[in-house]
């Protein structure tokens, strides 16, 4: 299938050869559209010895989000990826957070666009005292094809969303925002933007897949966005964001003490942001 600009076969081989400079047997596929980059790598899942695959489209038609949620795009509108590989670590917590943090230092390593982590899974923009979501991340896995070296090998697959423009809509939770806005471009390209992403995500993986989430926890903090921040948990608690631990739980002290919240519990949103405007 061909693919619509700015997909050409150059900006293919380009992204093909960074992601091989670190995954030498990954492969690489741009589709126009797609049902959901995270659900068709899902599916082959199921083969014990398919490669790491980075999945782009242009489209989605029933892309998903975090709790079920929805995560539609239009061509040139967004970013839209997974990649899929095998791995064993010891721990997954905070592989969300790992990712997040890997997205965030390749889009703004010097910390200009003042883009921010909320936790688990958003990627944020902060500006003007305003927290506005410029993207997302969905991480599913299954049982893959373990050995008595890896017993706990399994697919996984890291979805992401990246906003190019600004999505004109009206949803539950933060604004939304574009990188185009962040920035001030008129247009930016998908195929650069995923090239920085890449060359810092796969390695990334790589490097919790050896040591977790715990040597991660200070750069975390430079972008927590929540830290401080008077938070509501979708259970019902309120208290005072204090940071991750070093299996990326968020620590809220709460009035009945300290809580460590896991992201398979409840969603987090801090208070200010729930009368947000939308775009």
């Amino acid at each position: 299938m061909s693919v619509l600009p700015p997909w050409n076969d150059q900006a293919v081989q380009a992204l093909t050869s960074s992601v091989r400079r670190h995954c030498p047997d990954a492969g690489v596929e741009v589709v126009d559209f797609i049902d959901s980059t995270n659900s068709e790598l899902m599916r082959r899942g199921h083969g014990r010895d398919n490669p790491p695959t980075l999945l782009v489209a242009l489209s989605q038609t029933a892309g998903r989000g975090r709790m079920g949620r929805a995560w539609q795009s239009q061509p040139g509108a967004g970013l839209t990826f997974s990649w899929g590989m095998h791995m064993a670590p010891t721990d997954w917590s905070g592989l969300s957070l790992a990712v997040g943090l890997a997205l965030a230092e390749a889009l703004d390593p010097a910390g200009q666009w003042n883009l921010r982590l909320k936790w688990p899974n958003d990627l944020c923009w902060s500006s003007a005292g305003m927290l506005r979501k410029l993207g997302g991340i969905l991480i599913e896995t299954q049982m893959g094809a373990a050995s008595a070296e890896s017993p706990a090998r399994r697919w996984c697959v890291v979805g992401v969303g990246v906003n190019l423009r600004t999505p004109h809509i009206h949803s539950p939770g933060l604004a939304p925002v574009g990188w185009g806005e962040v920035t001030g471009e008129a247009a930016p390209q998908g195929p650069d933007l995923l090239q920085a992403c890449m060359a810092a995500l796969v390695p990334a993986m790589q490097a919790f897949e050896s040591h977790g989430f715990a040597p991660l926890v200070e750069r975390f903090a430079q972008r927590d966005a929540l830290r401080g921040q008077t938070v509501v948990l979708s259970d019902g608690r309120s208290g005072t964001a204090l940071g991750v631990d070093a299996q990326g739980a968020l620590k809220v002290q709460t009035a009945q003490g300290l809580q460590s919240v896991h992201s398979a519990e409840v969603s987090v949103r801090p208070i200010a942001a729930q009368d947000a405007p939308h775009v």
